[in-house]
């Protein structure tokens, strides 16, 4: 009986430990792609980069990310402009969001401004105020979309002349 249940113990300690070695390479590599703006700072200003930003501080001013994912944490406080392929809100973000991909507004999220994307997600117990535009995907889309605004304002100052 012993030698069996010393045998199980070595067969199983062995795989176990090939995993743990390999994990830790994994997550190595994530924050590298990530910067992050902790709790304390605050930045008054533009940001803009071609990699993800994790926001858990305060933002004011300008965010310009056209490639990349914009997560404000559940502390992080925004009051700035976003233009991003991605928005993730778990805090309170003040001012427009331009998504060329997707926002998502989660349950302890906030955000008052207008949001443009591609697809939107508001989970139960989001606040969100302000309006919403959901685009077709793609950029011929995006410029047809800007082009049609423009005809009706000629045909209106016509109309009122």
């Amino acid at each position: 009986m012993l030698q069996s249940s010393e045998n199980s113990f070595l067969k199983s300690g062995s795989p176990a430990s090939n995993p743990n070695t390999f994990n830790p390479v994994k997550t190595v590599t994530a924050p590298v792609d990530q910067a992050t703006i902790g709790r304390t700072l605050v930045i008054k200003g533009e940001i803009s980069g071609s990699e993800a930003l994790y926001i858990d501080g305060r933002i004011e001013g300008k965010i310009t990310m056209p490639e990349s994912r914009v997560t404000i944490g559940r502390n992080g406080k925004v009051d700035a402009s976003i233009q991003a392929r991605e928005v993730v809100v778990m805090g309170k973000v003040t001012g427009n969001i331009d998504c060329s991909d997707r926002v998502d507004i989660r349950a302890e999220g906030s955000v008052s401004g207008d949001i443009s994307t591609v697809r939107i997600t508001v989970e139960d117990g989001a606040a969100l105020k302000g309006g919403i535009q959901v685009r077709a995907e793609g950029k011929g889309h995006q410029q047809q979309n800007q082009a049609k605004p423009e005809p009706p304002k000629a045909l209106a100052a016509t109309a009122s002349a």
